[in-house]
């Protein structure tokens, strides 16, 4: 293991991180990935390396693949819907337009539907902006299969992600109106804000009460929110926070966390709230996690 080894690593240690994530949506399998990256880099010859970024992007990719394949096994298995693990990202993601939209939950939720291999291409062309020849060498397929491939992936995620992107404080805005009318029981209030197909997804992960299947329609959501908040027996608290580049609550009853809350705001009304339960994918949302396209 060499000093310039362990620096450049270090150098890309975020990017890699991001790149996996995004792929996998889960930290605690992206953490996996740079592992596997760190121990693939420390045995490369150097004289073999042209493009030390590139090389390192392309063995992450790689192992994120072959994790994302196996992951996809697991989900099969799942309890309920499978949402991303939500991570605490820094006010300056939030300010990052272009990297708060490829980590929001509601686009990470629609790369869900993508085959892995489509994932991979989608995220290396669309987030990170690599050349078809590197997204070639990185997933195994020749530049011109990854050409369709991307364009297919686009054209799959274009017909279900977001179409009118808000400003961070829109956002906020209308998170904080939607916060207020749970801690006020103003069931109304919550309805002004939420567009009329809002739909909710709720992740459980089978340990925690969740909702089998997306809930559809404001009224709907609100009556199923408001009912569940009037049974509760404790008290509950609600947090505003920044998951994934965007506004987010953090739910706690009686101090405990209960879950994460991220929002999708489409002209000033939530169009997608995405309720994550299962405490195995909550254990990122107490310390902020550095995150970088570049």
């Amino acid at each position: 293991m060499s000093d310039t080894a362990t620096e450049t690593f270090v150098t890309y240690r975020n990017l890699l991180f991001t790149v996996a994530y995004e792929m996998l949506g889960s930290a605690a399998d992206a953490e996996d990935v740079l592992q596997e990256t760190w121990l693939r880099w420390v045995r490369v010859d150097p004289d073999e390396v042209r493009d030390e970024r590139a090389y390192l992007v392309r063995i992450a990719t790689r192992q994120a693949l072959n994790r994302l394949r196996a992951l996809q096994r697991r989900k099969e298995s799942y309890v309920g819907p499978w949402l991303p693990e939500p991570l605490l990202t820094a006010p300056d993601v939030a300010e990052d337009a272009e990297l708060a939209e490829s980590m929001s939950m509601a686009l990470m939720f629609v790369l869900e539907t993508l085959s892995p291999t489509e994932r991979a291409v989608f995220v290396l062309r669309e987030a990170f902006d690599l050349g078809y020849d590197e997204i070639a060498a990185a997933v195994g397929k020749t530049p011109a299969a990854c050409r369709q491939i991307a364009l297919r992936a686009r054209r799959h995620v274009e017909e279900q992600r977001p179409r009118a992107a808000v400003s961070s404080g829109a956002a906020r805005a209308a998170v904080d109106a939607f916060r207020r009318a749970f801690e006020t029981g103003d069931p109304q209030g919550a309805l002004d804000v939420l567009a009329p197909q809002v739909v909710l997804v709720s992740d459980g992960g089978g340990v925690k009460k969740a909702a089998a299947r997306p809930v559809t329609g404001a009224d709907k959501v609100v009556r199923m929110l408001f009912g569940r908040v009037a049974k509760l027996a404790g008290t509950l608290a609600i947090e505003p926070t920044v998951v994934n580049g965007s506004p987010a609550l953090l739910v706690r009853l009686d101090g405990e966390l209960d879950g994460v809350l991220a929002v999708r705001v489409e002209d000033a009304r939530i169009t997608g709230l995405y309720y994550v339960r299962n405490p195995e994918k909550l254990t990122r949302v107490h310390t902020a996690t550095p995150l970088t396209l570049r």
